[in-house]
């Protein structure tokens, strides 16, 4: 047993051995005024200034090792497992290969199962197969027979990496990423959660780039009980939030129209002292001027004016209907005359546009979306305010024409 391992240690220490980098041997990863700044102020106004992008690899760092901390007996891993598969098991049992359109099977393709026996006895013969063949594998994987044998190959080489050649450390991220790749791609999203988990006895390093890549199959598929299960597995395995994961999370809620999980999130990242990207207060803003929430858009505008300097036309324009909301027409003018001076010569076009949207669009939106008993008082509110706003506009110097007789016909229509 030792000369085999022994061998088994020259082999893979040279590169060349497989005409590809290592799995085990790769090297490590490595100014307002007068009026406007009254209104600032009312606003929570400019404050003092402020995704993680993913660096190309080359193929050579795919397989650094990664810490594994103290997890170190398979016993214990083994338990541990089967405890937090029967509770996985509950929370994603909704999943199933027939989420991504890829025909349900009991039987593995004839690649993978190929290429499981080849590194399955590689193992036996206590030689580390080449990395070509695991490579091959993860992108063969078609269905979730072929997800479960990769599942079990990786817990077979994490055991012959440690038990034979000594190395107490995950695979490299960027082949975990490609893991949960093949997970999304298949449909098997309860394997691809158990990529996310802290503790695993595939040799899986969880990242957040993987939680990304998931939550971005699961706004494509407009899941959001998926992404609730995500972000549980998140918070379960202390990932920490990065300000890219909010921009997910509430673009998926704004599309399913599920205002109180957004909100339920925002919180959490909040709470998590995640620095908020300007796309994701655009989506919060918009957001809660759709549902008439003026005070989360004065509380959401706060906080935004602590990290982005200037207002985009989304968060401008949600100040202003926050404006008409809390029945200020003056307000919501001068906060668009504001925007507009403010905002790059090549956007100041499309202040026009949302204008007609406000007109057209948000007085009915917004109208449907109150209490029975509260929709006939918004509706004379908004013909009224909407106009005198318009007139303010004019009167400031700003004219922009729009055709008001779209209101009366879209306010009735709510």
């Amino acid at each position: 047993m030792q000369a085999a391992a022994a061998r088994a240690r020259r082999v893979l220490s040279s590169p060349a051995a497989s005409g590809l980098p290592g799995i085990l041997w790769g090297p490590s990863l490595g100014s307002a005024s007068g009026a406007e700044g009254a209104l600032l102020l009312h606003l929570h106004g400019v404050p003092s200034p402020a995704s993680s992008p993913h660096h190309a690899r080359g193929f050579s760092s795919y397989f650094a090792p990664q810490s594994l901390g103290n997890f170190k007996l398979p016993a214990t891993a083994s338990q541990w497992l089967s405890e937090k598969s029967v509770h996985y098991q509950m929370t994603t049992s909704h999943f199933s290969t027939e989420a991504s359109g890829v025909e349900a099977t009991d039987h593995p393709t004839e690649a993978v199962e190929e290429m499981y026996q080849k590194m399955l006895k590689s193992v036996e013969a206590e030689t580390m197969p080449p990395n070509a063949w695991l490579w091959s594998m993860i992108s063969s994987c078609s269905n979730k027979e072929d997800i479960k044998l990769l599942f079990q190959i990786l817990q077979k080489l994490r055991v012959f990496r440690l038990s034979n050649l000594r190395i107490n450390a995950n695979f490299n991220d960027h082949l975990c990423m490609k893991v949960t790749e093949a997970c999304a791609r298949v449909g098997t999203l309860d394997y691809g959660l158990k990529a996310l988990w802290k503790h695993n006895v595939y040799g899986i390093t969880p990242t957040i780039g993987s939680a990304h890549y998931l939550l971005q199959h699961a706004k494509t598929l407009n899941d959001t009980k998926l992404m609730e299960n995500i972000m549980q597995v998140l918070r379960r395995n202390s990932l920490p939030l990065q300000p890219g994961t909010a921009d997910i999370v509430f673009s998926i809620c704004y599309n399913a129209d599920r205002w109180d999980l957004l909100s339920k999130h925002a919180d959490r990242f909040v709470k998590a002292g995640v620095k908020l990207h300007r796309t994701a207060f655009d989506i919060w803003m918009e957001f809660a001027a759709k549902v008439g929430d003026s005070q989360s858009i004065w509380n959401i505008n706060s906080l935004r004016g602590k990290s982005v300097k200037h207002y985009t036309l989304a968060t401008g324009f949600a100040c202003a209907k926050g404006s008409l909301l809390d029945r200020k027409p003056e307000n919501a003018a001068a906060m668009i005359k504001l925007l507009y001076k403010h905002l790059p010569d090549q956007k100041k076009p499309f202040v026009k546009d949302e204008l007609e949207k406000l007109i057209a669009e948000w007085p009915a939106e917004v109208i449907k979306r109150q209490k029975k008993d509260d929709r006939k008082a918004m509706e004379e509110a908004l013909v009224k305010d909407i106009p005198t706003m318009i007139d303010c506009l004019t009167k400031s110097g700003l004219d922009i024409p729009v055709d008001l007789e779209k209101l009366t016909p879209q306010v009735q229509a709510a």
